[in-house]
């Protein structure tokens, strides 16, 4: 069954930003590694923090690494904010395959190129973390991450495909709605309950993400859907030689 259609009808452009743990932070966590790839020897002393979102290192496999935990949160709500049907929740580790997303052309000599965001989701009740394999910081591969966060305690009444309108609780809010463009050694927690796109991959090339959350079986508390009328677009720059100038 397709996501229902909410009545509101927003007209924005995001202009996607650099995905940095300060930006990010109202919606989840940016784990990005705290350390310079030059570094390739361990310290003599524990390096201080430069951001007060990294936990300070401690010493780990007989001195030859630096572990930083937590480096994000594993969360499940699912108990502690009385999911309705009560069924208890498990940690589940996925592998989503993300392919390129088709651009649409706007025209013109510029060669101007969005993504049309028309979906978002949200778990209610858990993070969910998407980790990427395989990717250098300095890959012609690129992903989006979209996100919003939720009117709470409001409500908006969405249409069906079959006609019908449904209640959506706590809805995106469109109005706060902000896009960042991750590198490969960049990986996100969202929150729970923020709202975000489907995952959003540019360039040539598939981009495989580990994904960790909790779930507990029930479709409506595990996810929950909308869609917007077009309106919504992500600018990505023009393209050459078929990569997504960001």
């Amino acid at each position: 069954m397709a996501p229902p259609i909410l009545h509101t009808s927003p007209s924005l452009t995001l202009i996607p930003e650099p995905l940095t743990r300060e930006s990010f932070a109202p919606f989840g966590t940016a784990i990005i590694p705290p350390l310079p790839r030059t570094t390739t020897t361990p310290p003599s002393t524990h390096p201080k923090p430069d951001s007060k979102h990294i936990p300070e290192p401690v010493f780990a496999n007989q001195g030859s690494a630096l572990k930083y935990s937590p480096i994000s949160p594993l969360t499940d709500y699912y108990k502690q904010w009385n999911c309705p049907s009560g069924r208890p929740s498990e940690a589940r580790m996925s592998m989503f395959s993300c392919f390129p997303r088709t651009l649409k052309n706007m025209g013109g000599k510029s060669g101007k190129r969005v993504f049309d965001v028309g979906i978002l989701e949200r778990h209610p009740f858990t993070t969910q973390t998407f980790t990427p394999l395989g990717l250098a910081p300095d890959s012609e591969t690129f992903y989006l991450v979209i996100v919003a966060p939720s009117l709470a305690g409001q409500a908006q009444s969405a249409k069906t495909d079959e006609g019908g309108t449904v209640t959506i609780f706590n809805p995106p809010d469109l109005s706060k709605i902000r896009a960042f463009v991750a590198r490969g050694d960049q990986a996100v927690t969202y929150g729970a309950g923020t709202w975000h796109a489907p995952m959003v991959v540019l360039g040539r090339n598939r981009v495989d993400f580990v994904v960790c959350q909790f779930v507990n079986g029930v479709v409506d508390e595990d996810v929950q859907e909308v869609r917007f009328p077009s309106g919504v677009i992500v600018e990505v720059g023009g393209e050459e030689k078929g990569r997504a100038k960001l």
